[in-house]
């Protein structure tokens, strides 16, 4: 009996999750939300409280998710099998394998030496430097390439200035958050940063006749990029106050170890050609062959070329993180095919309207905090997917700009930095094995009020003289 107390006080968090569980399926489901539709909510509401709470190991909770799917008859085995394994779960997996190879040839403390021979010691200024560059990059060629490039630069240096997370934990969630929130800001500035941003796009071509060029809706958004990324460094800086304000030392490691090493050799030039080739294939190819299929091939060359070997993979590949990504979403596949995610949203509109918000900034401000909340647990395309076609009828009827609230719910999808899973940027930084699910929370929350204080800003003044609201 002592032993059975002893764990339950340990594991108080899982059961209280489970008493949750349970007691949101004893009522009646309402009327309009199907059985198996509020199932999956209730699966969700319980992975919410146990991925913040990490009462039991995260991949852990991962594979609940699938079991509770197949013994709740929400899906076939077969079927949960298929929603694990799909494109975006292969690009997660293809990155991390494609991060170790890269890291395997030493490559990444070559670029950290050129950004850091810019920035100089000071931890101030290599945020700004990790921010700055992680962010050009992500503007052009999407966040979760340029998450897999910079993740091994943050922590080649996190590793030679403290060595373990234990002895820099607030340092190395700094150097990892500059670089994952770095690339959601940037993201949302340029159709390429993002598929959601396409989804939108074809959404307002298809549904209203609104066409929105490559040039037009950097115009638009980017704005938002310049605004969002000094006030990303602040707070990251004030959540995550560093442990050193300067790594002076740590660069002359890398300085030693980069000058030991010698120049480029045919190996580490070969490691490049075929990371650029991945790329390129990401860059001109994604839309045909998805973006999980060159994060594939690139592997296989490393592997064919004998520039990294599958113990290497095996051992340096988080696999964890890789059931996580996978489990989320799987379950929101579920969450949409049972039509819980349209229930959710539409009971969100009519309670907004309800409260006066419906219409102009008001009705906005109410779609971004909605955007935010289902993004956040929901893969952002998918989510965007759902909610758009609802946002932009409310924008119609109630004479708002369909373009202004298109905007909104594009740019408030990528605000989704309180949770592991709420980008692959942040999946894979998690996968360093420097972060807790707690340190998303630490900074995140506040990352995320101030996106949205600086979008609806935004809405006010610029907008206001760009697009008609």
């Amino acid at each position: 009996m002592r032993s059975f107390l002893y764990w339950a006080v340990q594991h108080k968090w899982l059961l209280l999750a489970f008493l949750i569980g349970i007691l949101l399926l004893l009522p009646t489901p309402p009327p309009d939300l199907s059985h198996h539709g509020r199932q999956s909510l209730v699966i969700a509401v319980v992975a919410m409280i146990l991925f913040i709470t990490e009462p039991i190991p995260l991949p852990a909770i991962a594979l609940m998710i699938a079991v509770s799917q197949v013994l709740f008859g929400i899906a076939s085995p077969t079927e949960v099998a298929h929603t694990f394994m799909n494109d975006s779960v292969f690009f997660i997996l293809g990155s991390l394998m494609l991060a170790v190879a890269i890291v395997k040839q030493k490559l990444d403390r070559r670029l950290a030496v050129a950004i850091f021979r810019i920035t100089g010691p000071k931890v101030s200024r290599i945020v700004l430097g990790l921010i700055g560059v992680s962010a050009f990059l992500a503007s052009l060629m999407g966040e979760h390439t340029v998450a897999a490039i910079m993740m091994p630069v943050a922590v080649s240096l996190i590793r030679h200035a403290g060595g373990e997370s234990k002895s820099t934990p607030r340092l190395s969630a700094l150097l990892l958050f500059s670089i994952s929130y770095a690339c959601a800001i940037a993201g949302l500035g340029t159709p390429s940063g993002g598929a959601r941003n396409a989804i939108m796009i074809e959404y307002w071509s298809r549904l209203y006749q609104v066409k929105v060029s490559y040039f037009a809706w950097i115009r638009y958004a980017y704005p938002m990029v310049l605004i969002q990324a000094p006030v990303l460094a602040l707070i990251l800086l004030w959540r995550f106050s560093p442990e050193k304000s300067d790594l002076s030392t740590a660069l002359r490691k890398l300085r030693a170890q980069v000058l030991w090493e010698g120049k480029m050799r045919s190996s580490d030039w070969l490691t490049v050609g075929i990371f650029c080739l991945t790329l390129f294939l990401w860059v001109s190819l994604s839309g045909k062959i998805g973006l999980g299929t060159p994060a594939l091939i690139g592997v296989s060359l490393y592997l064919i070329a004998g520039l990294v070997d599958w113990e290497d993979l095996n051992t340096g590949v988080n696999w964890g993180v890789f059931l996580i990504y996978a489990s989320t979403i799987s379950l929101g596949v579920a969450i949409e095919g049972t039509g819980a995610a349209e229930w959710v949203a539409s009971h969100f509109l009519e309670l907004i309207a309800s409260l006066g918000l419906h219409s102009g900034t008001g009705l906005l401000a109410a779609v971004a905090a909605l955007t935010v909340a289902v993004s956040c647990f929901i893969s952002r395309a998918p989510a965007l997917g759902i909610l758009t076609p609802i946002v932009l009828s409310m924008a119609r009827d109630s004479g708002t700009s369909v373009l202004a609230m298109g905007f909104t719910a594009a740019m408030a999808s990528a605000f989704t930095y309180m949770t592991v899973v709420g980008s692959p940027s942040n999946t894979i930084i998690f996968s360093s094995g420097y972060l807790q699910p707690r340190d998303y929370l630490r900074a995140g929350g506040w990352m995320t009020l101030a996106s949205l204080a600086l979008l609806l800003l935004l809405e006010e003044t610029y907008w206001r003289w760009v697009l008609p609201l």
